[in-house]
């Protein structure tokens, strides 16, 4: 496999950057909540944000893959980009 790389901007890196931290701090939280024996239901309701979170983000990085790399591979005539393509979406829709 040859190993691409994405070029984004710093205001780009800086959002990812932003969601990640936010995820890491949900995260934190639940440790947290783990070591104060917090309800279940309670739990479960900030993994069910920590998990919406992390969907979101995943939606943001392929939506740019998509105007970007995606439409810059398809462009230049590389259509395996589309094999590629294919995979993800299998990857997002397992349960």
């Amino acid at each position: 496999m040859e190993n691409k790389k994405t070029y984004r901007s710093d205001n780009e890196k800086k959002i990812i950057t932003n969601r990640i931290n936010r995820i890491e701090g949900q995260l934190h939280g639940i440790k947290k909540m783990i070591d104060e024996d917090t309800y279940c239901k309670d739990i479960l309701v900030q993994l069910s944000a920590i998990e919406n979170s992390v969907k979101s983000l995943s939606n943001h990085i392929l939506e740019n893959h998509l105007y970007t790399c995606v439409t810059t591979d398809i462009e230049k005539g590389n259509l395996e980009v589309i094999d590629e393509l294919v995979s993800l979406f299998k990857k997002f829709n397992k349960a």
